[in-house]
């Protein structure tokens, strides 16, 4: 191993040195790879945090079983690196009528065992996913109804509702196609043992907590990949995971936490990269209860959180603050909304207003690894007299208070954060600002009227005005302390070229691999 570079501080060294110990103690990673590395042809290996938790695309909601699921299966849409909408196996779409959406498809198309993807396969996939017996977790298409064939390469999306944004939603999660025949002859369990998709690579082989393989699709509609291997592993602690990059493991580190990144600057072949990205992080206020209450309260957060400082001092300069929690790239972000001034006095005064001029005790919950961020937060917010004690929980605990009926179940202040994959305002607001959603905690009248009028109009204008008048009612009412959109971390060799989007999808059919 290369010492690190003179520059590094005595305590990035201990790190580093630190970082050794994984890197010999994983013989199982070292066997996983010397298979892959053994198979014929150009290799790209790449280590996120787990496996995914099925291989079947319709049963699973997350972006981790996704990373590796966009590489096999197809959607309607696509992004492109300029995060514009462009076809994928639709290549046009409208709306016909306020509840019909009606994709044009792609002619010539055809799933890896040879069957054709046309209208059936597609009014097939968009219907499983819809049926109650299927369990798809999948909620996007909500509104959808039903799909049906209009002739041998056109779909038509019926709705119960105007849904303005269906064509992004079938961009990843919703917009699946899956094989009929296939599924015909060997169930949804065979289907998930050895899934057959229309992407760029074909399944080769999974082994759970161990490496799943897949091979370049020679006949892929786009092109076959540039190399010839396609191989993801499961690494859930970053150290072991950079270390085997250090071991030359694996060529691409995804998933990293600026901190975790900063574990290997300075080694000579490795490099970190980051990339804009839209997964937006905000403090979620209990508004119905206790201090909060009062909007003076909620001001003076805002102006006690110094989000640059946070955003220079705990991330490590990788992330942009947001005015409210729309990020940049979004449909519906209003430039013209500017973030809260940092003023401590305006904060105190607010809070004696409020009648809290000693300030107040309260806690903040957060998930174990956004430790560093809740501690920050927690000195920031000690400036103006507000002492929050800081509840570390771990993710399984996180996700089932937040899940559950009790909307204070995760305490007067929590950390969130969101990937609104769909790159549409909605995806932010969908689940926490309506006061019937199941993560509101906060009740407004005008809010509730701006949701309903971006959600069910189809004309951009109309969407846009509401989005822009529901920003402004956010930042002045504050049921939130806004703070960051975070960027997408990786850790890479000297092997691979690839440009991810902000959505931050593993979609690796475009990278070049160097042999």
């Amino acid at each position: 191993m290369a010492p690190p570079r003179p520059r590094l501080s005595r305590r990035d060294a201990l790190r580093l040195g630190g970082l050794a110990l994984p890197a010999l103690a994983l013989p199982s990673l070292l066997t996983a790879c010397g298979s892959a590395a053994g198979t014929p042809g150009t290799v790209l290996r790449v280590a996120q945090t787990s496996d995914p938790k099925t291989l079947d695309p319709q049963k699973q909601g997350d972006l981790t079983s996704m990373n590796v699921l966009i590489n096999m299966f197809d959607t309607l849409t696509t992004r492109g690196p300029d995060n514009q909408l462009k076809p994928g196996l639709a290549l046009s779409w409208s709306s016909p009528d306020p509840l019909t959406w009606r994709f044009k498809l792609r002619p010539g198309v055809k799933f890896h065992n040879g069957e054709p993807c046309d209208a059936k396969a597609v009014a097939f996939s968009i219907n499983r996913l819809l049926d109650p017996a299927t369990k798809s977790p999948i909620v996007e298409l909500r509104y959808v109804k039903q799909a049906v064939v209009v002739d041998p390469l056109t779909v038509d999306l019926r709705c119960s509702e105007a849904d303005p944004i269906i064509p992004a939603k079938v961009s990843l999660f919703g917009g699946v196609a899956v094989p009929p025949e296939y599924l015909k002859q060997v169930g949804s369990a065979g289907f998930a043992k050895h899934p057959v998709g229309t992407g760029p690579f074909t399944f080769e082989e999974f082994e759970r907590d161990h490496q799943l393989r897949m091979r370049a699709n020679p006949a892929y509609w786009g092109g076959k990949p540039a190399y010839d291997e396609l191989v993801f592993l499961p690494m859930a602690d970053p150290s072991s995971a950079l270390a085997s990059l250090q071991s030359d493991e694996v060529d691409i580190v995804a998933g990293l936490t600026p901190d975790a990144a900063l574990q290997i600057q300075g080694y000579p072949g490795v490099e970190i990269r980051h990339f804009p990205g839209i997964r937006t992080s905000y403090l979620s206020l209990d508004t119905t209860q206790g201090p909060l209450r009062d909007v003076r309260v909620r001001q003076a957060l805002n102006h006690a959180v110094d989000v640059p400082l946070l955003i220079k001092a705990v991330l490590d300069g990788k992330a942009r603050e947001v005015p409210t929690m729309f990020p940049r790239e979004s449909f519906g972000f209003d430039p013209s909304i500017t973030p809260y001034t940092r003023d401590l006095g305006e904060a105190k005064r607010l809070l004696a207003e409020a009648g809290y001029a000693n300030g107040f005790d309260t806690s903040i919950s957060a998930l174990t690894a956004d430790s560093n961020v809740a501690e920050a937060i927690s000195g920031l917010l000690a400036k103006v007299g507000v002492r929050a004690r800081v509840d570390l929980v771990d993710s399984g605990t996180y996700t089932s208070r937040l899940t559950s009926d009790n909307r204070g179940a995760l305490g007067p202040i929590y950390l969130a954060a969101s990937t609104g994959w769909t790159l549409d305002a909605e995806s932010l607001v969908q689940s926490n600002v309506r006061h019937d959603r199941r993560q509101s905690r906060w009740h407004n009248a005008e809010a509730d009227r701006l949701i309903d009028g971006e959600e069910l109009s189809l004309a951009p204008a109309d969407r846009q005005k509401a989005f822009t008048s529901l920003q402004q009612l956010l930042k002045q009412e504050a049921p939130f302390v806004f703070l960051y959109q975070i960027d997408n971390v990786y850790a890479v060799n000297t092997r691979p070229t690839w440009q991810p989007g902000v959505v931050g999808v593993l979609a690796m059919a475009s990278a070049r691999v160097t042999p």
